[in-house]
């Protein structure tokens, strides 16, 4: 090729990539409007039309777009932009100077590459900082507020808006408690902006949202919403009914002011009594920030506030100021986002479960979507007060929420995006009777909110529910006893009869009582579904022509735990019989106080509501339970079986603790949260889960959070794992002399006020 030739094709292919085809130029177009139209609901109106994933998506490829055609920038961009705009309900006013956004990255990879690139940045500047301090702290899902201090007094609190300009809100601000209307102490600048992060606690929020559906109301999707929600009520008094806190996470316009550091700044602020965040730590290193990133992602649900990511910044204000900004993010700081744990999708339709007490639960079923590192496509709804006071309607876009472990909930309705649903969306009908087995519903008892089935001996989903949680982890612990197993022992499956027509036969079943058990399963070609549905075998392998029909390696595991699972202790075969109330907490005290099944069932209603931690409605429901012909024939069948049903005290180990209450609060490297109860309470102590004035001890270990603090306030002795070791061992008397435990609590202290 031609040196002339190679140039006409070297400008062929710049114009190719830097002139947008028109396919490009309509989505980028349509990019701007979308993300301009969610900015303003979810600033504006609080009121989000997409999640903030999806929108973080949308911006994401809007900043892929522009990077590619930087000809398509306007300034008006939204990548160009702050935060959102000022509500013409409030009055507009300036900040001293500007607040910013920060820089969102949603990988490790991403993070490392950001903070590589500032070192090396540092390095540039030349500015005899052979190191760089990282000053990290949680991305509180909260409101960004500006206070104005005049000589010490709160003049002036504003939103966010664009970064240069925004609301007024200063009378709302004034009902928060922790928000000094005047600074303490002394040497505080004589004008003074602090930027902070307004929110509800996580704890007191589900609080609030409970209190509004039992008054009938919707409940509010998310504490950020209920925060700004709250700033921007016109009535204060309205303001101050809500659990508003606030930590401060920055300075603007100072006068004077001769720190040299952020973090030297927050001591100063807190000085002066400002709220300052308990969960933040200036770190040297890479690896010590992905540390604490992992940290706080393993316990975020601990905390007093929601979070949505870790900030990072430099902590050094001269190197700040050498770093500089970019139009909107300081190219001193960065957001790691965790993975969403909050997102959007179409609720498809509300069934109903029936569970093993009987209990008739809707359920939403979702259009399948990501959240939380998992795929979910199904989320309870409580009962049809709840499904009410939400206002969901099938057909309707949904918040869906799923934090860590816990069981995905549907928040509420996107209502904005209601009326564009196709097909129009619909209301949810509770049945009259139960889908599974026929029977009239009703509630137990006329007060009650819950609706059930009557039926407990037959209805096949509550004696499918009931074998499944004989095997869970709190009852007897059948690992090979699933849910599929549980549905496969239980459903009649034509011509085959169930194994299972009550749980009493559940330890006399032999292998053999499984050969004809058919489970419905839908048919693949070629690994890909078909819609259509055959019975195959499940806890026996398929007979063929030179190959006779076997037991599974499953189903030999499984008799094999079943004959292990006859030698639990008592409290685990209590908890196995899915009697209402009756948990491993009051198991447990029923099974130190009467040591046998027997005499349990002998017990007056008084004598079982006399045990600690028992009570009395424990104790009707016990009676009621053990009244019943069928619940008994259970406890008999399983007795002959084999089942153990009284416990052994081993003589040989001291009670130590007869007569104490210990409470277990936190991590302890060498004792799971169930071994350090069953330490205590084979000693003769009660493992209780709160503490109180009459709590004895508080074994505290990593992360102890407001149990700890609270033991700190009623003045209860507070032990380490080493001091557990010998109280477990030698009781109060081997503790005279010790001196108090140095408990690590790091991210623990979260302010027992706040609850």
């Amino acid at each position: 090729m031609s040196t002339a030739q190679n140039s006409k094709a070297t400008t062929e292919l710049i114009e190719a990539e830097v002139v947008p085809a028109e396919s490009v130029r309509e989505e980028y177009e349509n990019l701007v409007d979308l993300v301009r139209k969610y900015r303003y609901a979810y600033y504006q109106e609080d009121a989000p039309q997409v999640s903030d994933a999806e929108f973080d998506s949308l911006y994401r490829r809007l900043e892929e777009i522009e990077a590619l055609h930087p000809e398509l920038v306007t300034n008006d961009s939204p990548t160009q932009e702050v935060g959102g705009e000022v509500s013409a309900a409030f009055a507009a006013v300036q900040h001293l100077q500007r607040m910013y956004s920060l820089e969102d990255v949603f990988s490790l990879e991403e993070l490392e590459a950001w903070v590589r690139k500032a070192e090396a940045s540092v390095k540039k500047l030349g500015n005899g900082l052979s190191n760089v301090s990282w000053l990290t702290e949680l991305k509180i899902d909260g409101l960004a507020v500006n206070l104005l201090y005049r000589d010490g007094k709160l003049v002036r609190a504003a939103t966010r808006g664009d970064g240069t300009t925004g609301e007024d809100i200063t009378h709302n601000v004034l009902t928060i408690k922790e928000i000094p209307r005047e600074l303490t102490g002394s040497g505080f600048p004589a004008e003074m902006e602090v930027r902070g992060e307004v929110f509800i606690p996580s704890k007191a929020f589900a609080e609030f949202n409970e209190s509004l559906i039992n008054a009938g109301k919707a409940p509010l999707a998310n504490p950020r919403n209920a925060a700004a929600g709250s700033l921007r009520q016109k009535d204060p008094a309205e303001t101050a009914k809500r659990p508003l806190r606030m930590f401060v996470h920055g300075i603007g316009a100072r006068e004077g002011l001769a720190a040299s550091s952020q973090s030297e700044t927050y001591e100063l602020l807190a000085s002066w009594g400002l709220p300052v965040s308990p969960y933040l730590k200036v770190l040297g290193s890479l690896e010590e920030i992905l540390e604490f990133i992992a940290h706080y992602g393993e316990h975020r649900h601990d905390l007093l506030h929601e979070i949505d990511g870790i900030v990072v910044k430099v902590d050094d204000f001269a190197t700040q100021r050498a770093l500089g900004y970019t139009s909107r993010v300081p190219r001193w700081a960065v957001a790691y986002k965790y993975p969403p744990e909050e997102v959007h999708t179409k609720l498809l339709d509300i069934a109903v479960n029936v569970g093993r007490t009987g209990r008739v639960t809707p359920f939403g079923i979702m259009r399948p979507v990501k959240v939380a590192g998992s795929t979910v496509e199904m989320a309870t709804l409580h009962n049809q007060e709840v499904v009410k006071a939400k206002g969901v309607k099938i057909g309707d876009i949904v918040i869906l929420r799923k934090a860590g472990d816990v069981i995905p909930e549907i928040v509420g309705p996107v209502l904005a995006l209601r009326d564009q649903q196709d097909p129009p969306v619909r209301d949810f009908v509770m049945p009259t009777e139960c889908p599974s087995c026929g029977t009239p519903l009703a509630p137990a008892k006329e007060a009650d909110v819950d609706i059930r089935c009557p039926n407990a001996k037959s209805c096949p989903s509550q004696l499918r529910e009931r074998v499944f949680h004989v095997a869970s982890r709190g009852a007897f612990d059948i690992e090979a006893l699933g849910w599929e197993a549980a549905v496969a022992l239980t459903q009649p499956s034509e011509p085959a009869v169930p194994p299972l027509t009550s749980e009493a036969a559940l330890f006399s079943l032999k292998p053999e009582d499984l050969a004809d058990v058919r489970i419905r399963r839908e048919k693949r070609s070629k690994g890909v579904a078909t819609g259509e549905y055959e019975l195959v075998p499940y806890f026996y392998t398929k007979a063929t022509a030179k190959t006779p029909s076997k037991p599974t390696a499953n189903t030999v595991k499984l008799f094999q735990e079943l004959e292990k699972a006859k030698s639990q202790p008592l409290w685990r075969v209590l908890v196995a019989l899915s009697i209402r109330h009756v948990g491993p907490t009051a198991s447990r005290a029923l099974a130190t106080a009467f040591g046998s099944m027997d005499t349990i069932r002998a017990a007056s209603e008084e004598e079982l509501a006399h045990v600690d931690g028992v009570g009395s409605t424990i104790a009707a429901a016990l009676k009621e339970w053990f009244a019943e012909d069928w619940h008994r024939e259970i406890v008999d069948a399983w007795a002959a079986a084999g089942v153990r049903m009284a416990d052994e005290r081993d003589e040989s180990v001291p009670r130590t603790l007869e007569g104490l209450t210990v409470v277990v609060t936190g991590s302890l490297p060498n004792y799971s949260r169930d071994e350090a109860k069953e330490s205590i309470i084979i000693r003769g102590g009660k493992a209780a889960g709160s503490v109180s004035k009459n709590t004895s001890y508080v074994v505290a270990g990593e992360n102890a959070g407001t149990k700890l603090d609270k033991a700190e306030q009623l003045g209860v002795p507070v032990l380490d794992e080493d001091g557990f070791r010998v109280l477990l061992e030698s009781g109060p008397d081997g503790l005279a002399g010790r001196a108090p435990a140095a408990v690590e609590t790091v991210g623990a202290k979260t302010m027992e006020a706040a609850e």
